[in-house]
């Protein structure tokens, strides 16, 4: 089969968080399947884009709106990823550094959406699915449907919907309606939710089919979706959950060049000290104390703002027998308020404010337990890297942390699981975590060594994708 995969991130090209890193694998375990999947997202100035050598497949134009632009596609050369990368590019809107941020993001994922059916339409073949990823590429399965320009050749080309997180739905005001190519205006509903232009209805609406990232939070989405719950209810029976996957071959403590030792389940005692006293060093920690962390955007979701009073209280509450390390960026004055406690908590806390790809490889080597709290967990990827590193994940109960990790209270537990997002349960099972690590150390060294069996590879989702795609023929 071919498959085309679109999407606003892939990782290494360009990431903000776990949707950049399944694009950036899923297409390559498609391809290791047998199959021919390819990547198209925007082409930002990053430094992937200037270390790597590409050519150009295609140049087009198009409108968005009353505006008329031109778009240039370019392929990576050497399919170094395992899978072949196309660029979308288009002056005056793509070309920038960062994903997303931008007053414009509406016109700028509006264009690229636009631009890469333009480009598949004229395509001398048609692909066999067409993979969508989240709200920035919500509108393709609307207009290849419903699109004059686009409908007579795309329309049967059957689309898969993958909603990472349905927090962001890239709502557009109605009097943007014009920004789409002409389409049936008694279309109207498939793309309207409440008075707005939703990309992500839409996309649930008109895709074959429509996936989440793990089976809990497709259940929980029928409560919790921001708004989404009805529609998720009603299409139902055309919804699947399928847990991501995580790279084994980044991802691998024994082969990662990333960190300070490397190490396998049989090794993972001595790896992880040495991995451990090499991070507290460059954060002024104490080696022989617990070391909990936290590697995440600094966003309320992910319930961040919980962290400074609930570190502050394990600190006085446990008397300093663990320390902390938080890797993230987001909210400036969450960001402002970290720093502050630097200095009050010195030797029991730190803190480095913005995202090193290399140091949170580090971090889930050398730390011996991972903190996530979250509100709203679709799926979680950093639980899966933490259990390939040997490090006990800390998570609440909720979406993809409840189906990957169970309580070490439970019949072969390895993790530490919470029921709320709150500062008193963030405490007591930093009190748990404590004395496992203080008073068991039987069940704590079986347990390092129990999760790092666990296979959360690519492999057996990649293949639940394929069975899907061709259940659309």
């Amino acid at each position: 089969m071919e498959i085309i995969h679109v999407a606003a991130e892939c990782y290494p090209m360009a990431k903000a968080g776990g949707l950049g890193d399944v694009v950036g694998a899923l297409p390559k375990y498609q391809n290791q399947l047998g199959h021919v999947a390819k990547v198209v997202m925007p082409m930002y100035r990053t430094k992937f884009l200037y270390d790597n050598q590409w050519e150009l497949v295609h140049e087009g134009n198009q409108h968005l709106g009353q505006h008329f632009f031109r778009y240039s596609v370019i392929k990576e050369k050497t399919n170094k990823l395992g899978f072949d990368l196309y660029l979308v590019d288009i002056n005056g809107l793509l070309d920038r550094e960062n994903i997303y941020g931008y007053d414009d993001d509406t016109e700028r994922f509006l264009s690229f959406q636009i631009a890469v059916c333009d480009w598949l339409n004229k395509w001398e073949h048609t692909p066999d699915v067409i993979h969508c990823h989240d709200h920035h590429t919500g509108l393709i399965p609307f207009m290849i449907k419903n699109c004059f320009e686009f409908r007579e050749k795309l329309a049967g080309i059957p689309t898969v919907f993958t909603v990472h997180n349905a927090q962001y739905q890239g709502w557009i005001g109605w009097d943007k309606y014009y920004y789409l190519p002409a389409f049936d205006s008694w279309k109207w509903g498939l793309l309207d939710w409440d008075k707005a232009i939703n990309p992500m209805a839409s996309a649930v609406k008109c895709a074959w089919k429509v996936t989440t990232v793990s089976n809990s939070y497709l259940t929980e989405l029928k409560g919790a979706a921001n708004g989404l719950e009805n529609l998720f209810n009603y299409e139902q029976g055309k919804s699947y959950g399928i847990l991501n996957g995580i790279d084994s071959q980044v991802w691998d403590p024994l082969t990662d060049s990333m960190i300070a030792k490397n190490y396998d389940k049989e090794l993972v005692e001595k790896g992880k000290r040495k991995n451990k006293k090499e991070l507290a060093g460059q954060f002024g920690l104490d080696p022989d104390k617990p070391l909990i962390s936290f590697v995440g955007r600094l966003v309320g979701e992910k319930a961040a703002d919980l962290l400074p009073e609930a570190i502050s209280q394990s600190i006085y509450q446990h008397h300093g027998n663990a320390n902390f390390l938080v890797l993230g960026s987001g909210d400036p004055e969450l960001e402002e308020r970290l720093n502050q406690m630097k200095k009050q908590f010195g030797g029991f806390f730190n803190s480095y404010i913005g995202y090193s790809e290399s140091l949170s490889h580090q971090i889930y080597a050398g730390s011996d337990f991972l903190l996530m709290p979250s509100r709203v967990e679709p799926c979680g990827l950093n639980q899966m890297y933490a259990l390939r590193y040997g490090t006990v994940p800390m998570v609440r109960n909720i979406g993809g942390l409840k189906d990957t990790v169970t309580d070490m209270g439970d019949p072969q537990g390895f993790g530490i699981r919470f029921d709320k997002a709150s500062v008193w349960d963030i405490t007591y099972s930093v009190g748990r975590a404590i004395d496992l690590y203080t008073n068991k150390p039987d069940l704590y060294s079986w347990m390092r060594k129990y999760m790092m069996t666990i296979d959360h590879s690519w492999d057996s989702s990649a293949q639940q994708y394929i069975d899907l795609y061709k259940s659309l023929k």
